[in-house]
């Protein structure tokens, strides 16, 4: 490489390969932005994105030992990383999801107790309380997708907050709603 000019791929790679830090920069100023756009495609969102970014720059330099150095190795081998940490993070919101689903539907709340009018009245006395004082954007998250019905989608379009915040809010105030509720379950037993 001549002083001054840009190393080309097969020189990242190689140096890279071999644990060089500032090969590893170089990597990162030439091909973030690729997988960046290749991350933000797939998520649609653009913090997602801009944490798988980071991740697989990380991957790349723990796993720098398999890349094997050629023209045009370097950037297929960081779409390569970018398509399991894409795969990572979508299998991450799969679990997410069953956990809000698992904390709606708890086991405990879901016993004969809707045959009692009263209890049903308190329990929804309770959340109605629990969802105003919860504030924004909280409460109003939980009121668009249970009392309005709508996806988690269609909350981030109308709130105008990203997805991932919206199924975070989702999913910590249903938490915090079924803890609530266990409390009254148990102190009126």
């Amino acid at each position: 490489m001549i002083a001054g000019t840009e190393p080309t791929a097969f020189e990242v790679a190689t140096g890279l390969s071999a644990g060089n830090h500032d090969m590893l920069a170089t990597a990162f100023r030439r091909w973030s932005s690729l997988v960046h756009s290749v991350a933000l495609r797939a998520l649609r969102n653009h913090h997602e994105a801009e944490d798988v970014t980071q991740q697989v720059f990380v991957s790349a330099w723990r796993s720098r030992h398999t890349l094997v150095p050629s023209d045009h190795a370097l950037p297929a081998w960081l779409i390569g990383i970018t398509r399991h940490r894409i795969s990572d993070r979508l299998a991450e919101r799969a679990r997410d999801a069953q956990k809000v689903a698992a904390a709606a539907t708890s086991p405990d709340l879901d016993q004969d107790e809707g045959n009692d009018p009263v209890s049903s009245v308190v329990e929804r006395l309770v959340v109605t309380e629990q969802l105003e004082s919860m504030g924004d954007p909280r409460g109003t998250i939980l009121r668009l997708a249970f009392h309005e019905d709508l996806t988690h989608e269609q909350v981030a379009q109308r709130t105008g907050l990203p997805l991932g915040t919206v199924k975070s809010h989702l999913r910590r105030g249903l938490i915090q709603l079924r803890k609530t509720l266990e409390e009254v379950h148990r102190a009126s037993a």
